[in-house]
């Protein structure tokens, strides 16, 4: 498949930068987003079938997602999202210190966990469901512990905290029995919960995002030195190398993925183009196998009437405002046909096929 690099949908609402994006389960009709606001927002990014033509013969106009429901409970910002695989629940985490469990349909939570002496002692960063019948929740965070919560049992209690790591846990994937993590400290943390034997691979600068192949051999770690790496999970052993000179990836928590059935690494930037005057951030797209470089898609600030504000610069000069691109997600797991990317302006844009 082509790289899909056309902005097909822009959903809105938000009143923040968004930090989370996630999809639906298979087949992924809908789109779940984490923000600064600490406001969760699920959208139906097509609510009509048909796009209207835009008018002298331009390019269709980008369609405008509908806000189905807006999930209100966290006192601070929402920074990771996980739905469950059938649809009808969802956990969220963020600076609250717990992680809250949804009813889609109700738009209530239904369990807390942490937010006490046994929970995370600071926000927490990443969040997944874990174990069959998604019975399970791990969540990572700054206090650099994993914990692990049973979602049947009335215990306010994890009932496995995984603390090996020496600074703040930022990123997680889970694949059957493995919980993988990865820190500030530039390690990725294989664990086997079933034996409680961890596997430590070392990155040699502060990791940010994880994502894993299919089939567990590999995998997608994206760190602050502004590389990528795919990394054979059996020997530590880095495939391929991910890179750009005018990528950066030095300060901020910037999400990476697999997309395309695996054909594409993914990642977004803290940078704006270097050209763009109003605000537009920037999403890399590079050949897995290769590692050449297949596409860099400009994201906007917005849809018109969205454009960026000025503000004041470190410098004391006005200046436009950046749509740092911090967060992603692949339809169906990274093997639909589009995706959706989230930042600092607030509105997500989900891209299809060219």
């Amino acid at each position: 498949m082509a790289f899909p690099d056309r902005p097909v949908a822009h959903l809105l609402g938000s009143n923040g930068p968004v930090h989370a994006v996630t999809y639906s389960a298979s087949p992924g009709n809908y789109i779940l987003t984490g923000s600064a606001d600490r406001s969760i927002r699920l959208y139906n990014p097509f609510p009509s079938t048909s796009v209207p033509e835009a008018r002298g013969g331009a390019k269709p106009a980008v369609a405008q997602g509908r806000l189905i429901q807006t999930y209100s409970a966290h006192g601070y910002e929402v920074l990771s999202l996980a739905i469950a695989s059938d649809n009808e629940s969802f956990v969220s985490a963020g600076g609250d210190r717990a992680v809250f469990l949804w009813d889609v349909s109700k738009a209530v939570t239904t369990r807390r966990f942490g937010g006490n002496a046994q929970g995370h002692s600071a926000r927490i960063n990443c969040v997944s469901f874990a174990g069959a019948g998604d019975a399970l929740v791990v969540s990572g965070g700054f206090d650099t512990t994993v914990r692990v919560w049973d979602v049947r049992s009335a215990s306010f209690r994890p009932i496995q905290v995984l603390s090996e790591a020496r600074d703040a846990v930022t990123s997680l994937a889970v694949r059957g029995p493995e919980v993988i993590a990865g820190s500030v400290d530039g390690r990725v943390r294989s664990y086997d919960v079933r034996t409680g034997r961890c596997t430590t691979d070392v990155m040699g600068a502060s990791v940010v995002s994880l994502d894993v192949t299919r089939d567990g051999k590999a995998m997608l770690v994206g760190s602050l030195d502004s590389k990528l790496r795919l990394v054979d999970r059996d020997n530590g052993a880095c495939l391929r190398a991910y890179s750009d000179p005018l990528r950066k990836n030095e300060e901020l928590r910037v999400q990476s993925l697999l997309g395309g059935r695996e054909k594409y690494v993914v990642a977004g930037d803290e940078m704006a183009g270097e050209t763009d005057a109003g605000g537009a951030g920037r999403i890399w797209a590079w050949d897995l196998l290769t590692g050449r470089a297949v596409a860099t898609v400009t994201v906007p600030w917005g849809p018109p009437g969205h454009e960026a504000k000025r503000g004041i610069g470190k410098d004391g000069r006005p200046k436009v405002r950046s749509n740092v691109i911090n967060c992603m997600a692949w339809r169906e797991g990274g093997w639909g046909d589009e995706f959706c990317v989230g930042g600092t302006s607030g509105v997500v844009t989900v891209f299809g096929a060219p």
